[in-house]
């Protein structure tokens, strides 16, 4: 008598969808920013900050799934996965950007949008950088009691940050001290200034000590002394 073992197949999540990641270059540039941005905010602290990677949210049903732009989670280890299960991170999304457009705005309005609620999504923007269905470019749903309501003021309470709109740009701007966050391109032009006014510094500084090493001796030889010499180039000591 030969027994048969039942095998349980295994269930794939998958990673990708073979999908673009975003159909206009302005929508990319949209989620680069928005994740960078909030990837260096977030730094040390326990957090993530995903874009386009599947959020699973039914056990055991892989095609239960969304790819948000960008999603952030709290109250988990930091750093990126293949993609993200609820049930075995133990934190649903708080914070959830979607860079629309006419093609998206049937699924974003709706699908979405219900399924974030659902979720528990504390909040849902929709940031459309051309302006083609959201006049003004920036819509976001905060999570009142079970459902959604419009945020009037653009401020993300999860995050402590104010949205602004800065043409095809999404800027976020610190409540604490109204500081803006750098996009990657403007983090590399603070660099740039820094390293420029460093290098200025420095040049400044190896001047002024050539002046000073030239200027001594003709001191001596008017006759006078180190203390003086000091006190005319206003130095402390010599």
């Amino acid at each position: 008598m030969t027994l048969q073992t039942e095998i349980t197949p295994e269930i794939i999540y998958p990673i990708e969808d073979n999908e673009p990641l975003a159909e206009s270059y302005e929508h990319l540039r949209s989620i680069f920013n928005i994740f960078s941005c909030l990837t260096q905010y977030l730094t040390g602290q326990q957090a993530t900050v995903l874009s386009n990677q599947f959020l699973f949210y039914i056990q055991g049903f892989p095609r239960a799934r969304v790819a948000p732009d960008v999603m952030v989670i709290f109250d988990v280890a930091p750093g990126g996965r293949p993609n993200y299960k609820i049930w075995e991170e133990g934190q649903v999304p708080k914070v959830i950007f979607e860079i629309t457009s006419p093609s998206t705005r049937s699924r974003d309005q709706e699908f979405k949008y219900y399924l974030y609620e659902q979720l528990g999504v504390s909040e849902y923007w929709l940031f459309d950088p051309n302006g083609e269905w959201i006049p003004e470019q920036l819509t976001g749903y905060r999570l009142q009691g079970e459902e959604y309501q419009l945020i009037e003021d653009k401020i993300s309470r999860v995050l402590q940050l104010e949205l602004r709109i800065e043409g095809q740009f999404l800027d976020f701007y610190r409540l604490d001290n109204h500081e803006k966050l750098l996009a990657p391109d403007e983090l590399f032009e603070a660099l740039q200034e820094e390293q420029q006014a460093r290098l200025e510094a420095e040049l400044r500084s190896q001047a002024a000590e050539a002046v000073i090493q030239q200027a001594i001796p003709r001191l001596q030889e008017l006759g006078l002394s180190m203390e003086q010499i000091a006190a005319t180039l206003g130095l402390k000591t010599i």
